[in-house]
């Protein structure tokens, strides 16, 4: 019975906290039972508040049976990524680097409107350090691993937030995306996840990666991330990038479908290669929006060489980063990060300016690319997930993680919304996912998109979890 609870969605718990079939504190105990037997195994947090939660969530459980719920997800199990400043808990950003003896006393702007609405806190999930790469493992943390088979990886830098999802340890919880870091590990997890526009979620402090980075929700249905999307895309004046906000309810008009849309499908964007089981895959799943009313045409926007654009912007982040942490801290680091940021220094200002005007340039392409079509299609990721433990595919040639993510670090770049959705399964039993690109600002194209396929093609659960 815990375990079905669990697995409940957020929707699905509300529904039920205010017919008065199920209670906050039993929502609360199913996720910290799911903790206990699954995190020992798959290193999803890096903290659990058991008290806390437990006490929030009997807050929670008075404020239903008054009929005064606090918000639109009171009384839901939430988890936090070690990335986001939370009141009372320390955000050592998966580095020893980071002294725990300060005051940690705010909140993010993605906790303090989670608070408001009544979510009940679990704990801080894992990430590399300060989510440096697209797989979660850090010299403080150690490894996490994927629900789907613990010796392979869940991705990065979201990983433990993906792993926490996907095993009922909590419905909902926060990540963040830089260069896929939400996509990356809801492909490889099997999970749902969505990048939303730059600005749409307010952040702070301001990610050391510049304007690439994104918060955002992730969840097991897209429903569940559309409600959270209400939430935290309300306003806060602490981020100056920060969108005005609309005021829009992302769950209203979630269930439209996708008739009479023009859809671009891009198998490889540009040539990548891609693993023949995820091709097959995606490939499918463009032909299911072709049976749910829409018009899907291959086309490839004209991407250029926007890898090494990227890199420059991340590996300068990385410098910015690193330049703001005592000498005598930095040996504890992630060698991997020491080595991109050393890369980072030595880039002049003028192959940053370059590489600015770049970014420009694509911003351009995608937006004269979606005057012809309303949504684009792509394989999240062109493999299944590999080893735990690694940067990269072993054997790939591959250099540095952005090698292997092809697909999702673009619209960083051009701050699309993006999302992953499971769309099958390979012969080892490894998720894949299907990248759904929204034109610039457009979050609700996308979920609107994803919840059409989600519908035609109901998420599975891991193995471990399934009822």
């Amino acid at each position: 019975m815990s375990e079905d609870i669990a697995l409940l969605t957020a929707a699905e718990l509300v529904k039920r906290f205010r017919e008065g079939t199920l209670s906050p504190v039993e929502a609360t105990e199913a996720a910290l039972a799911a903790i206990e037997k699954h995190d020992p195994e798959l290193n999803a947090f890096v903290m659990v508040d058991r008290e806390g939660a437990l006490s929030a969530a009997k807050e929670s459980e008075e404020r239903w049976r008054l009929g005064v719920p606090k918000g639109r997800i009171d009384g839901v199990p939430t988890s936090i990524k070690d990335l986001i400043l939370t009141t009372g808990w320390p955000t050592l950003r998966g580095s020893k680097a980071v002294p725990k003896d300060q005051a940690w006393d705010e909140d993010a702007p993605v906790t303090a409107r989670l608070k408001e609405h009544g979510a009940v806190l679990l704990g801080k999930t894992t990430t590399p350090e300060f989510g440096w790469k697209g797989v979660t493992d850090s010299p403080g943390w150690g490894i996490t691993r994927n629900p789907w088979n613990p010796e392979r990886t869940p991705g990065g830098s979201s990983g433990g937030a993906a792993v926490a999802v996907a095993c009922g340890m909590g419905a909902l919880a926060i990540g963040t995306d830089g260069g896929g870091s939400i996509r990356i590990p809801a492909g490889f997890t099997g999970i749902f996840g969505h990048k939303p526009s730059f600005g749409r979620v307010p952040a702070f402090p301001l990610s050391p990666f510049g304007t690439v980075a994104h918060v955002g929700p992730m969840t097991r249905s897209v429903t569940d991330a559309a409600l959270m999307l209400s939430v935290l895309a309300e306003p806060d004046p602490r981020d100056w990038y920060a969108l005005p906000y609309s005021g829009a309810d992302y769950t209203n008009g979630l269930d439209d479908g996708v008739s009479g849309l023009k859809i671009a499908y891009s198998p490889t964007l540009g040539g990548h290669k891609v693993d023949p089981q995820v091709a097959k895959h995606v490939a499918a799943a463009a032909e299911q929006f072709e049976k749910l009313g829409a018009t899907v045409e291959e086309a490839e926007p004209n991407l250029g060489n926007c890898e090494s654009t990227f890199l420059v912007h991340w590996f300068a982040g990385a410098a910015n980063l690193l330049s703001r942490i005592p000498e005598e801290a930095k040996q504890q680091i992630d060698p991997g990060l020491r080595e991109i940021a050393e890369v980072g220094a030595r880039y002049s200002l003028q192959e940053f300016q370059n590489a600015v005007t770049e970014r420009e340039q694509l911003g351009v392409t995608l937006n004269l690319f979606h005057q012809n079509y309303d949504l684009l299609l792509t394989p999240a990721l062109p493999i299944p997930a590999f080893e735990a433990g690694l940067e990269f595919p072993p054997d790939d040639g591959d250099e540095r993680w952005a090698n292997w993510t092809p697909f999702s670090y673009p619209f960083n770049l051009t701050q699309q919304p993006a999302a992953s959705v499971p769309c099958g399964l390979t012969s080892e039993g490894l998720p894949v996912g299907l990248q759904i690109v929204g034109r610039r600002y457009d979050d609700r194209l996308v979920l609107q998109a994803a919840r059409a396929f989600e519908m035609a093609k109901p998420f599975p659960l891991p193995p471990r979890v399934r009822p």
